[in-house]
């Protein structure tokens, strides 16, 4: 999480709401960079798999929680049959040791948990992190000191250790998947609060923002009219960032045993029952930890290469992809990125 928020303070306070032509410049900026453009088309496919889960097992004609006892080696303690962990015309990857349930149905159905909870996890972090920041900046000296300290106490509990113990006293009949994302949504939204009052309070002091709140609106429309526009650019920043750290706190909350139960499957969850498969079926644990690996890397990606198209004064972190001439950019957005 402190890295997502070290990232996004590279922006600033600068980053503006994109208008008609502004919104053109953003992709304009998105598209100059080709590592964002991977990362985006690698993002879409692994949401599109994810979606399509049920008709590629379907396709395959396997599913996710089917044992299939033929296809291990008993005597060996477990091991599936054949090369390459079982892989076939009927079994895509191979199979899972001591189950024989199918890798591929199992990896794409992870994907829908593993990506699910990441996406709502964020949406909840935002939803309340930008509930809280408007209402610290816009509300009387007390209403801000109460939710400043509020949120200071949210920023400094540890996330894995809070969502260990909340994951541990909940009733086992509660869906996990749920729960997990209720969980990190509620315990780490201090962040984005932070930013959200900061970019707020400056806001405030706008002349088109003063106008409206001389004018007579209440505090809920001059939010809504004139303050939600302008936070939109810093919000999706660190929102892009936050999902890639979301989906490695749900992969180790699963790793640990509190996060998703058997037999629904999750990345996190499948790297727990492969650890003492490592040399014997090696498979089982690489498919899971690539696809982590693919996802955190193409979001983290990806999330840069929007923090920078919305900013170009912010230098990417990323060397890669990011050094593209824009032929199309004027002399002034060349002089305005380089200043």
């Amino acid at each position: 999480m402190s890295e997502a928020l070290a990232a996004f303070e590279a922006v600033g306070t600068d980053a503006s709401v994109p208008t008609a032509s502004g919104a053109r410049q953003f992709w304009r900026r998105l598209r100059a960079q080709r590592a964002a453009l991977v990362a985006a088309a690698v993002v879409a496919l692994l949401v599109l798999v994810a979606l399509a889960a049920p008709l590629l097992t379907a396709l395959e004609g396997q599913d996710p929680t089917t044992y299939h006892p033929s296809l291990i080696d008993s005597a060996r303690g477990g091991v599936p049959i054949g090369s390459l962990g079982g892989v076939g015309a009927d079994h895509w990857l191979g199979v899972e040791p001591q189950t024989g349930r199918d890798l591929f149905a199992r990896l794409v159905c992870g994907a829908r948990v593993s990506l699910g909870v990441a996406l709502a996890a964020t949406l909840v972090q935002v939803a309340i992190g930008v509930a809280v920041g408007v209402a610290s900046a816009l509300g009387n000296r007390w209403v801000d000191q109460l939710l400043s300290r509020a949120t200071d106490i949210i920023v400094s509990m540890p996330l894995m250790i809070m969502s260990l113990a909340l994951l541990a006293i909940v009733p086992s009949g509660f869906p996990r998947p749920v729960l997990v994302t209720l969980v990190i949504g509620l315990i780490a939204w201090g962040n984005i609060a932070k930013i959200v009052r900061a970019q707020t309070l400056t806001l405030k002091g706008l002349d088109h923002v003063l106008a409206a709140r001389l004018s007579g609106w209440g505090a809920w429309r001059v939010a809504r009219r004139e303050l939600l526009p302008g936070l939109a650019a810093p919000v999706i920043t660190y929102a892009a960032l936050l999902v890639p750290t979301n989906i490695s706190v749900e992969a180790a909350l699963s790793f640990l045993g509190v996060g998703v139960k058997p037999p629904t499957p999750s990345w996190g969850q499948m790297l727990t029952d492969a650890d003492v498969w490592y040399q014997a079926a090696p498979q089982y644990l690489l498919l899971p930890a690539g696809a982590l690996f693919v996802t955190v890397l193409a979001l983290t990606v990806l999330g840069d290469g929007v923090r920078t198209a919305l900013d170009p004064r912010a230098a990417s972190r990323l060397r890669v992809g990011t050094g593209r001439k824009d032929p199309h950019r004027s002399p002034a957005e060349k002089k305005e990125a380089t200043a």
